[in-house]
Formats: structure tokens, C-alpha cells, sequence
């Protein structure tokens, strides 16, 4: 069985910051895109940033709002969501994915999807 669990949501102050990692068990996901995605009370879910499989290079997409301020990266076993400069509009749920296809986890259209993490910025 496939499993995406995050882990390191919690809630901390505006500027500070949080690494979210996601784990993948059940298949192998080095080739596979990654990405996450979150969604604040009242929003529709929405794109945050996405890697590309190792076969791919690795390439890596943000979306703007949090351009220079997050990174996503991956290893072997997990990817990570590195948030610095954190402000209260980052808080979210915060979903991991996987798809074969980069394109189709920047779109939302992933087969692999985590239960989320819950990151809260205090103003």
C-alpha cells in the first residue's frame, strides 16, 4: 500500500521558520515528480512547489508568493519543504503528492496524495 506522511507542521510566529518533510513508503519514488500543495480554511487547494524525479534532474517550481522564501528539495527517502520568512497567509494544510509526471503534480492532479500537516503562523 501507498503511504505519503508529512510531518513537522506546528504553529510559530510571523519570520520564523519550519522544514516539512514527506516520506513515501509502499513503491519506489525516486523517479517520481513530488510536490506540495496547501489549503487554508475557506480556500480551494493550491500549488506551493514541485521537484521533478531523479531521472529528470530534479527541477524544481514554486509558485510566486513563496518564491526566495521556500525550497523544496528531496533525497533517497524523503522530500522537504524548507519555509523560511513565514507570515500568517502561509497558514495552511500542507500536502504532500506524487505523480510520474511533474505536470500533473503542478496541476493538482497527482495519483499520490499525503493526509496533510497543519502549519500555523502567528502573527
Amino acid at each position: 500500500q501507498v503511504q505519503l506522511v508529512e510531518r513537522g507542521g506546528r504553529l510559530v510566529q510571523a519570520g520564523g521558520s519550519l522544514r516539512l518533510s514527506c516520506a513515501a513508503s509502499g513503491r519506489t519514488f525516486e523517479t517520481y515528480a513530488m510536490g506540495w500543495f496547501r489549503q487554508a480554511p475557506g480556500k480551494e487547494r493550491e500549488f506551493v512547489a514541485a521537484i521533478s524525479g531523479s531521472n529528470s534532474g530534479g527541477v524544481t517550481y514554486y509558485t510566486d508568493s513563496v518564491k526566495g522564501r521556500f525550497t523544496i528539495s528531496r533525497d533517497k527517502a524523503k522530500m522537504y519543504l524548507q519555509m523560511n520568512s513565514l507570515k500568517p497567509e502561509d497558514t495552511a494544510v500542507y500536502y504532500c503528492t506524487a505523480d510520474s509526471l511533474v505536470r500533473t503534480v503542478r496541476i493538482g492532479n497527482a495519483v499520490y496524495w499525503g493526509q496533510g500537516t497543519q502549519v500555523t503562523v502567528s502573527s
